[in-house]
């Protein structure tokens, strides 16, 4: 009986293919996990080291519990409004009868504004719908209707919230499109032949499964709002107290400087849009087993 040839024994390889994740872990390294894990560690120390729960118990202020209820109404207010219109719009250039060309236009454009945010969006609509803005002057001189005497205010909340949704709409138009293609042209044509009507189909088969997508973008577009600080800080300044803007001055202010408890009100941050980041997470997850 002769033995077996001797296989030779295979070389370690180097798995090349995971290279190419090396940039974005390093990237994630630096500029996510750690500055997370130092503001959650500063969260709970003082300015010598010693550990405490002060920095927390601080949070609940009046001052600074009132800028978080002011930060949650504009990141719902901006992701309902967001969620509401964007997703007619993607309604209407996905499954409307508008030409097909509309629809190249129109996700470009969600494209390029879901990113334009900061200091240019802020002047663009100071120089738009400000006290003396293109729009604003065109109205009082063509028709003889002032915005601000009417009650209408850019540095405000509703003007905050107007400015955001910019952004949050676009941002919609994207997330919900694929889901919005992802149904299917077979359970429109099975409802039609079991007699449902147009509500009917979309009341009992298209919406239920486009719930998780519309909540869990929701709940994007709520983190999204929420943890927006150039925008807010550009536009209003230090006149409507948001969370960030708040966490700004005690980090870089010279009056009301606690570097200590910015790190309590960014952990605040955190935990919130995690929250919100989570639920998007988890309900996107379950959409993908209707429209994969």
């Amino acid at each position: 009986m002769t033995a077996p040839p001797h296989t030779p024994a295979r070389k370690p390889v180097l798995p090349l293919g995971w290279l190419g994740l090396f940039p974005f872990a390093l990237f994630a390294l630096l500029f996510l996990i750690l500055p997370t894990m130092n503001i959650v560690t500063g969260a709970f120390q003082t300015a010598d080291g010693t550990p405490t729960l002060q920095n927390i118990a601080n949070l609940f202020q009046p001052s600074i519990l009132s800028a978080y209820w002011i930060s949650i109404r504009i990141s719902f207010a901006t992701a309902l409004l967001g969620c509401l219109i964007g997703f007619g719009i993607a309604a209407a250039v996905t499954l409307g009868n508008l030409p097909g060309w509309l629809r190249g236009p129109v996700m470009t454009f969600s494209g390029v504004a879901s990113n334009f945010a900061g200091v240019p969006l802020s002047f663009a609509f100071i120089a738009t719908l400000g006290r003396v803005g293109l729009v604003t002057v065109l109205l009082r001189e063509w028709f003889g209707l002032n915005l601000y005497s009417l009650g209408f205010n850019l540095l405000s909340f509703w003007g905050l919230t107007l400015v955001y949704l910019f952004f949050q709409i676009p941002l919609m138009v994207l997330i919900v499109t694929p889901a919005l293609d992802g149904l299917r042209r077979e359970w429109r044509e099975a409802s039609d032949i079991l007699g449902a009507t147009g509500g009917q189909y979309w009341r009992m088969v298209a919406l239920p499964i486009l719930t998780p997508t519309l909540l869990g973008t929701f709940a994007l577009l709520f983190a999204n709002s929420f943890g927006a600080v150039a925008t807010a800080y550009a536009l209003t300044g230090s006149s409507l107290s948001i969370v960030p803007i708040v966490l700004f001055a005690q980090i870089r202010g010279d009056v009301l400087q606690d570097p200590h408890l910015g790190y309590a009100l960014a952990f605040g941050m955190i935990v919130v849009t995690g929250i919100a980041n989570g639920l998007y997470v988890w309900l996107r997850a379950k959409t993908e087993r209707w429209t994969v």
